[in-house]
């Protein structure tokens, strides 16, 4: 008998985490597919080559996800892989706190939420016989990188995603526990969040770089790479003109 290799992914209805959760089946992973669509759930994890397990959640309520994550991970053969996809991007000109709102408990209250469970999973189940405790991935944005009127939330949220990232590292490196932990800073891909089509890639495009830099253990990586210039660009931009060029 092989050794079970198990990913979830927070965010798997669609998109990005819908594609890595296939992609990771095809790889042998099971897969804890979570979500708020319980149904669409239930029919990719049909749909899998590998055993699938379903955990309805919905991080707007923070600490509920949090035991539903933990529910969920204890309920897998094993969990080695977390990939944390959920996310929101509502336009809002109007300032509209409930849309702010949704962005900021979702994207950031429940990103932290569901990192710091997944540390906690981690912390608690190493396997000495491993040569890893685990591997924790974000998806932040390209977003980070610059503000933007309308999405303000959005991007703001993507620079907390981010920082926590790097912060989470910088914890680590001391820790007793062996955890890689990488952010993926997509641009435009081809899904519901979507907001431009510039150098826009498939879902399953940016699943297989983003399993390329998985592999690789990389901190960081851009989807697709060609990213990395407009991030250079962005930092090297005068705030004034930058804000002239996306008004």
């Amino acid at each position: 008998m092989g050794i079970t290799r198990g990913a979830i992914i927070v965010g798997a209805s669609s998109g990005i985490g819908e594609a890595l959760a296939r992609e990771y089946a095809q790889q042998g992973y099971e897969i804890g597919l979570t979500a708020r669509r319980t149904e669409r759930l239930k029919r990719i994890g049909a749909e899998l080559p590998t055993k699938s397990y379903v955990a309805t959640m919905d991080l707007t309520d923070a600490e509920d996800a949090r035991e539903g994550f933990l529910e969920l991970a204890e309920a897998m053969d094993s969990v080695d892989l977390v990939v944390i996809s959920a996310g929101v991007a509502d336009v809002n000109d109007d300032l509209e706190w409930a849309v702010e709102r949704q962005t900021i408990d979702v994207n950031v209250r429940g990103f932290a939420a569901i990192a710091t469970a997944a540390l906690e999973y981690f912390e608690r189940n190493q396997d000495p016989a491993s040569d890893r405790d685990g591997h924790l991935v974000g998806i932040s944005s390209v977003a980070a990188h610059f503000g933007n009127g309308g999405t303000q939330a959005y991007n703001a949220s993507k620079v907390f995603v981010s920082r926590y990232l790097e912060g989470l590292r910088v914890r680590q490196a001391s820790a007793d526990t062996d955890v890689v932990i990488t952010t993926i800073e997509p641009g435009f891909v081809d899904t519901d969040l979507a907001y431009g089509s510039f150098w826009q890639c498939s879902p399953e495009t940016a699943a297989k770089q983003i399993v390329q830099a998985v592999k690789k253990e990389r901190d960081h990586a851009y989807v697709t790479r060609r990213w990395r210039l407009v991030a250079w660009v962005l930092k090297a931009t005068p705030k004034p003109l930058l804000r002239r060029l996306l008004s």
